[in-house]
């Protein structure tokens, strides 16, 4: 008979339990604890059921799909169902199936990719999300999984295979768009700081304001945490500005509803008093009142091409880092207009 999980937490002193959160590489196991359990693993020669599978070279035929928090919070964003959407058809089509994420944390995050790759659950992982200094991207980066990322890398864009919009220039270009209507005051209203697409859409404001000879201005800008306090506050606290904004750069499209929304009931009007753009050209965004222009960034595409690649990436683990630029599309409605002072 076989070396179990009770002879190793026997032979080390532990409980069983404390053994599988070693094996998935828990945070919650001190290091020295990690250490004695994973030498006598070795000594016993002991490996996890999973683990032995892929010792005679089997393929799961799956891949790990990983959003940025909980299923359940992110299904209430369409841009997800849409990516999944690009991501299952792909999959279909190189019949691969496909393990989602369901953990709420993310802690929870990583120790569940952390099993999907110790027990050999996927082949490889997508990353639906960038941010900085992530812990599920460099466990990957260090186990030498396969693995790609919706989103530019934070500092590591030419060592990991992503596909992404070109947000700094897309960004750049809107706010250029809202300065050639007449705006000089032009708010931005971006996501979690930490995640990469809002930093490099906030940088891409700052330099068109700099090309235009515009000054940034802190208080013209609202971050995630702000709306997630409140949104009618932060919107609030925009235009009681002694130079108050008269157009806004959105984060999405969501986003953006809500300001309108906001916006209305403090009487200022769209587009008479406030231009509004959003971000991913939802569906509803052209039956709002008013319809909001938007930038289509290709949300199908950029889940169809993350996966493609991730599929190349588990079929030869050598291939060089790739990057993918998808192209996107302003759609012009009627929540911009020309500033007349």
């Amino acid at each position: 008979m076989g070396v179990t999980i009770k002879d190793v937490a026997k032979e080390a002193n532990v409980a069983p339990s404390t053994v599988s959160r070693v094996i998935i590489d828990s945070p919650s196991i001190s290091k020295q604890t990690k250490d004695r359990v994973r030498e006598v693993m070795e000594r016993l020669g002991y490996y996890p059921n999973l683990q032995a599978r892929s010792l005679v070279g089997k393929m799961t035929q799956a891949f790990g799909v990983i959003m940025p928090n909980s299923a359940y919070h992110s299904f209430q964003n369409p841009f997800f169902a849409e990516i999944l959407r690009g991501i299952s058809m792909q999959a279909n089509q190189s019949e691969y199936g496909m393990y989602l994420s369901t953990s709420a944390t993310e802690e929870k995050i990583y120790e569940e990719v952390v099993t999907m790759v110790q027990g050999k659950r996927v082949d490889g992982i997508l990353l639906l999300y960038s941010k900085k200094h992530d812990k599920v991207m460099e466990y990957l980066e260090k186990m030498k999984f396969p693995f790609v990322v919706v989103g530019r890398p934070y500092q590591k864009e030419d060592k990991i295979t992503f596909v992404d919009n070109d947000n700094f220039t897309l960004t750049k270009q809107l706010t250029e768009y809202l300065i050639e209507l007449g705006h000089s005051t032009i708010g931005f209203v971006g996501g979690n700081p930490d995640f990469i697409v809002t930093h490099d859409r906030l940088t891409g404001y700052k330099q068109a304001l700099e090309n235009s000879g515009l000054p940034y201005c802190r208080d013209l800008v609202i971050h995630e945490e702000d709306m997630k306090a409140s949104g009618m506050v932060a919107i609030q606290n925009l235009i009681k500005l002694p130079s108050s904004p008269t157009a806004l750069v959105c984060q999405d499209d969501l986003v953006a509803y809500e300001l309108i929304n906001h916006l209305e009931k403090l009487e200022v009007r769209v587009p008479e008093d406030m231009s509004i753009i959003g971000f991913n050209n939802l569906a509803l965004s052209k039956h709002y009142r008013p319809p909001l222009t938007s930038v289509d960034i290709n949300i199908f595409q950029l889940g169809y091409e993350a996966t493609s690649y991730l599929i190349k990436k588990i079929n030869n683990p050598k291939l060089p880092p790739e990057k993918i630029i998808v192209s996107t599309q302003l759609v012009e409605r009627s929540s911009c207009s020309k500033r007349i002072d």
